[in-house]
């Protein structure tokens, strides 16, 4: 697999957040989100290579229940990521895949993170990544198969107000629960963060949505391997 780090810390964002947690993190993604804060998988990937086996072994080496395997989209790799898949679920690990779900491959996982890319992600018109990221960057069939045979929660990367319209168009379109939204504040410090999560927690309030901390921001700020 190609891949760019393994570490263990605790999940930061969504309904797992806190937990003590492994994370596999892929390398290579089909989208070019304009904030993405992990650039080394996407803009300029890194090319590292482990095998399936081997990563297992590393991810077993932490002897922690909880495995996110991220990326990068994990789902490029759809062989690597199905063996893998079942390897941890054959020795009882939690197996969380954080996806941007606009790639669907039938894999073993308690839980799938889906964070769909709203309007903010789209790169600048004159950036050659723009029209392929803006034609690409939702995907409801794929959404559609995922909501229905697996555990997920949608996770929005927020960044102003009217963001909203667009989330609620989609969930009315998709018959999407509330409970399974999760609204996320866009930003790699706490400042940025703090400066949003008084209206979103209001918005999550108003429409029954989850509310996302940002905890590995809050506590280690734009730091890699957290």
């Amino acid at each position: 697999m190609k891949y760019s780090e393994i570490f263990y810390s605790i999940q930061g964002e969504g309904q797992l957040a806190g937990l003590s947690s492994v994370f596999f993190r892929t390398s290579y993604c089909n989208l070019r989100c304009i904030w993405c804060d992990t650039p080394y998988t996407s803009w300029q990937p890194e090319n590292k290579d482990i095998s399936v086996e081997d990563a297992v072994a590393a991810i077993l080496a932490y002897d922690c229940q909880q495995v996110v395997i991220t990326g990068g989209e994990p789902f490029m790799q759809p062989q690597a990521l199905i063996s893998l898949c079942q390897q941890l679920q054959q020795r009882g690990l939690h197996i969380t895949i954080e996806t941007n779900g606009t790639l669907f491959e039938s894999v073993e996982a308690d839980l799938l993170s889906i964070s769909p890319k709203l309007a903010n992600s789209n790169p600048a018109t004159s950036n050659h990544h723009s029209q392929p990221h803006q034609r690409l960057r939702i995907n409801q069939p794929v959404l559609r198969q995922f909501l229905d045979y697996y555990s997920c929660q949608l996770k929005f990367v927020v960044e102003t107000e009217p963001d909203l319209v667009e989330i609620q168009q989609l969930q009315q379109e998709m018959q999407i629960p509330s409970s399974t939204i999760v609204l996320m504040p866009q930003g790699i410090t706490s400042h940025q963060i703090q400066g949003k999560q008084n209206w979103m927690v209001e918005i999550c309030k108003q429409h029954g949505y989850r509310y996302s901390p940002r905890l590995q921001v809050d506590i280690w700020g734009d730091q890699r391997g957290t």
